[in-house]
């Protein structure tokens, strides 16, 4: 049985000649035998919660930052009166500081037979899978003096996926995919390997295009036009070791890399492309296979990579290596999203680059911090001076393993992380309009 505060004020209003003997409201209780009665037929009259029954509805999954709506409908099967408070309870990560008791709590009236659906609205706070912890119920009796109190689980699950925010880049490189294909602009030789379509010459058009065959059958000069080959094959290769878990101002290096990643799929499966994703340290960790083109492989990496966390543990290149060229048919473009730390370049991928340069082409792409720019560019102090050379140094070093990877054949893009998808991106048109896949 439980009490409410009503109950102990009463209790102590009506014995006060009592209450040194009785100094605890449970002591007055017991010398108040009329109180004690009401308090024990209200707890009899409060509905029971064991047979109360639940269910769910809602949403199941929901992008990082947007908010989630969970329906719970209580249906009260006895022939009392439910009269109760209650609480649905989800993970701390689901609410933002400071917000849960508002969101997880309702006061709800449910007459015998009927039910009452309770909205509770979610705003998770991190990727991954947020599920749904106990229900407490408290019900009342009709004097609100005594009530029963029980617990309940009802499963459910909401999936939080990465939030996707490079997404405005989206319309302005479809638009450069559409100038490629030629749909929107004229091509000229070299912007593509696979012949499109012939047409009339236009002065200012290279001659190498003229075809002299289809000239000779006509009155006009007709001119070749070419497209990007269309059905290649790109693995996005997610480094999640130790260096994807370091932060660059309030973002992990590898929600960066992962923003970049969706940004990509979709531009690529527009281009009609096949791309394969594979997160790896000392293990697989996610991996979509690249065998099917549409919009379903955006869906199957974004639903992969919403419980994708970052290992404390060293990457493992050689592993790493050998599992891409595995995944990867030959020809293909791998992506590689890693860091650009020299220790780990050098001792890890450089080794093991000539196996991927070999059968493929390589493209890594790491996420720079804005705060060394800076620093680098500090003026003013001692204190400054000092960090401007640290900056420096440390851009350097950035510069020198890049050339190092550039020697070895693999194209760099090295951006901050609001520039690290669009930039991206442009690499991989870049690429396909100079007829490197």
């Amino acid at each position: 049985m439980a009490l409410t505060g009503r109950t102990a004020l009463l209790a102590a209003l009506g014995s006060l000649p009592v209450g040194i003997l009785a100094p605890s409201w449970t002591g007055m209780l017991a010398v108040n035998a009329p109180l004690s009665l009401a308090i024990l037929c209200d707890y009899a009259l409060a509905a029971p919660v064991r047979p109360l029954r639940f269910t769910r509805s809602g949403d199941t999954s929901v992008r990082l930052g947007d908010a989630a709506e969970v329906q719970l409908t209580v249906t009260n099967t006895s022939r009392r009166r439910l009269r109760a408070q209650l609480r649905d309870a989800w993970p701390p990560s689901s609410w933002p500081t400071g917000s849960e008791q508002g969101a997880s709590r309702h006061t709800l009236t449910v007459p015998p037979g009927e039910q009452r659906r309770l909205t509770t609205v979610l705003r998770p706070t991190r990727r991954g899978d947020r599920e749904a912890e106990r229900i407490t119920v408290r019900s009342y009796g009709p004097l609100g003096l005594a009530a029963r109190q029980g617990h309940h689980r009802v499963p459910w699950t909401v999936r939080v996926l990465p939030p996707f925010t490079s997404r405005k880049h989206l319309p302005s490189r479809l638009a450069r995919l559409r100038e490629l294909d030629g749909r929107t602009s004229v091509l000229t030789r070299g912007e593509g390997t696979e012949f499109d379509s012939l047409r009339a010459y236009v002065p200012g058009d290279d001659t190498r295009s003229i075809d002299w065959r289809a000239t000779a059958r006509q009155s006009a000069v007709a001119v070749r036009t070419w497209r990007p080959e269309r059905d290649r094959h790109i693995l996005i290769v997610l480094d999640t070791g130790r260096t994807s878990a370091g932060r660059v101002g309030d973002v992990p290096r590898l929600d960066a890399a992962m923003d970049a990643t969706l940004l990509l799929t979709a531009l690529a499966t527009r281009a009609g492309d096949r791309v394969g994703l594979l997160a790896y340290d000392r293990r697989v960790r996610a991996r979509v296979q690249g065998r099917t083109t549409g919009g379903d492989v955006l869906a199957k990496v974004v639903n992969t990579l919403a419980s994708l966390e970052p290992e404390l543990v060293e990457t493992d290149a050689r592993g790493l290596s050998t599992t891409a060229l595995s995944d990867a048919p030959r020809g293909s473009l791998i992506v590689l999203l890693t860091s650009l730390e020299a220790a780990p370049v050098e001792e890890g991928l450089l080794p093991v680059l000539p196996q991927l340069t070999q059968r493929h082409t390589v493209l890594l792409a790491a996420v720079s911090d804005p705060r060394i720019e800076e620093m680098a560019k500090s003026r003013g102090t001692v204190d400054a001076v000092y960090a401007a050379a640290a900056g420096a140094q440390a851009q350097a070093e950035r510069r020198s393993t890049a050339e190092k990877l550039q020697r070895h054949g693999v194209f760099v893009v090295d951006a901050t992380p609001d520039n690290l998808a669009p930039a991206l991106s442009d690499a991989y048109l870049a690429l396909k309009a100079a007829g490197r896949l």
